[in-house]
């Protein structure tokens, strides 16, 4: 619901320039109905790179400080996003960040009362739920009776110095758990690592507002591919594993779009509050499942 002509362009910079800032930095100079309203200044990186396709680098000081940055788009490692989110809120500036936006229920609390005591927009991303095979699951899902159902991820080594917890790194498997079954309560859970061999399973039994079971398990190791293996029972039948519903295309550039809706006020108070409630209950979760596996 984006106007055709923006009145103002949101001065933007970009926080961390790996493989997600990067996508975000092309995603800012292309043509799209998002990007009209948002102006490209810089990005924020640690390592000395003076420029990228001719956007120059400046110091987090002089992105801080400068009248003409408004929005910050926080793509750093995940330890690092709750510093980042709390300078450029106090500094004024509306934020974007890559999920996790911390690694602590508390702390995403007290960061949107500083959003909101600011009048800034807090946007933790969350490209998973506009993926094609989200979309399929929410339509197969829909109106069913779940009986019982299980999530494997795996992919290669992870560093939990960086991403955090499994419970934290893996938390859009969590997202889409939460997002196609409602609420859930965490049963029990262990893990299993081997740091000599880079190997870690976070193994979680959860269940539903009617007690229905489902299991998480988050596999990282070398050799291991990225992929999804998920198995949920109805009573009007079974769905196993993931058929090729297509590419996800523009995903990053569909959370842009929701971001500037919400920097419009085009999002009404109740779906804000509904997307903070779903945000926080995952983040919850995921700190109770740290805490059982320590």
């Amino acid at each position: 619901m984006l106007s055709q002509k923006p009145e103002k362009k949101f001065g933007v910079v970009v926080v961390g320039v790996g493989r997600a800032g990067s996508v975000r930095m092309r995603d800012l100079r292309t043509s799209h109905a998002s990007s009209a309203f948002l102006k490209l200044i810089g990005f924020v990186s640690r390592r000395e790179l003076k420029s990228i396709d001719e956007i120059q680098q400046i110091s987090l000081e002089d992105a801080l400080s400068s009248q003409e940055v408004e929005v910050a788009y926080v793509c750093s490692e995940s330890t690092s996003h709750e510093d980042y989110i709390r300078q450029f809120l106090n500094a004024g500036k509306h934020v974007l960040v890559e999920y996790p936006m911390t690694l602590s229920w508390a702390a995403a609390q007290d960061l949107w009362e500083l959003a909101a005591q600011k009048g800034k927009v807090l946007h933790e991303e969350h490209v998973e739920l506009l993926m094609e095979e989200f979309t399929f699951l929410k339509k197969e899902v829909m109106g069913k009776e779940l009986l019982k159902g299980s999530l494997l991820f795996t992919a290669g080594p992870l560093e939990e110095e960086r991403f955090g917890f499994p419970a934290f790194s893996g938390i859009s498997r969590l997202t889409w758990l939460v997002s196609l079954f409602g609420e859930l309560s965490l049963v029990s859970a262990t893990l299993e690592e081997r740091k000599e061999d880079q190997y870690v399973k976070m193994t979680v039994c959860l269940e539903t507002q009617n007690k229905c079971p489902l299991t998480w398990i988050e596999e990282k190791g070398p050799g291991l591919k990225r992929n999804r293996h998920l198995s949920f029972h109805f009573k009007s039948g079974s769905l196993e594993n993931m058929p090729n519903v297509g590419t996800n295309k523009n995903i990053f550039l569909k959370d842009q779009n929701i971001f500037v809706q919400k920097l419009l006020g085009q999002f009404s108070e109740m779906e804000l509050a509904v997307e903070k409630k779903r945000i926080l209950h995952c983040l919850r979760l995921a700190e109770e499942i740290q805490k059982r596996c320590c």
